[in-house]
């Protein structure tokens, strides 16, 4: 049986799912910041991989009047194709940031903080937590991906370390 291709969905708290997308999904997230509340959905697209994955669930927190920092994942609107993206913050220039996904071809160009809903706080998989990519690793991440080398470098370490991350977390 062919699979389905996840659908961006906003989670509740008891674990079911509510299909959004496009503005409904960016107007909804805006609302839920607004009000200081964590917002969960479901990631659709490949351009953080391996750090988050189609279909994982992303809780994304207000800025809470803090600056995004050089590493942060943000969710923000595209200034060039208004669309919700979650990529990582590269660098800042005044009220404008440096983003792109770190598996992205291109990068996002420069991102006014306006346009910035919120900082990604947790990644699940599969029911489990994503530990790699959110924490003080972000910055070399960030300076990888800026310099266009995080998959050539980390994608046969990824490789040889899987299996043991895998053993690990069962």
């Amino acid at each position: 049986m062919k699979s389905q291709k996840p659908k961006p969905a906003l989670i509740t708290k008891k674990g079911k799912e509510l299909p959004l997308s496009g503005t409904a999904l960016i107007e909804l997230l805006r609302a839920v910041l607004d009000k200081d509340a964590l917002f969960r959905f479901r990631a659709k697209g490949f351009s953080m991989s391996p750090f988050i994955k189609e279909g994982d669930v992303v809780t994304v927190s207000p800025l809470w009047g803090d600056s995004p920092r050089v590493g942060d994942v943000v969710a923000f609107v595209s200034p060039y194709v208004e669309q919700l993206m979650i990529h990582r913050v590269l660098g800042k220039k005044g009220d404008h940031y440096f983003i792109k996904g770190d598996r992205a071809p291109e990068p996002d160009g420069l991102v006014p903080i306006t346009n910035i809903l919120g900082r990604v706080k947790k990644i699940e998989r599969h029911g489990k937590e994503v530990l790699l990519g959110l924490g003080p690793e972000r910055v070399i991440i960030a300076f990888l991906t800026r310099n266009g080398v995080i998959f050539n470098l980390l994608l046969p370490i990824w490789r040889l370390i899987r299996p043991i991350v895998r053993r690990w977390a069962t």
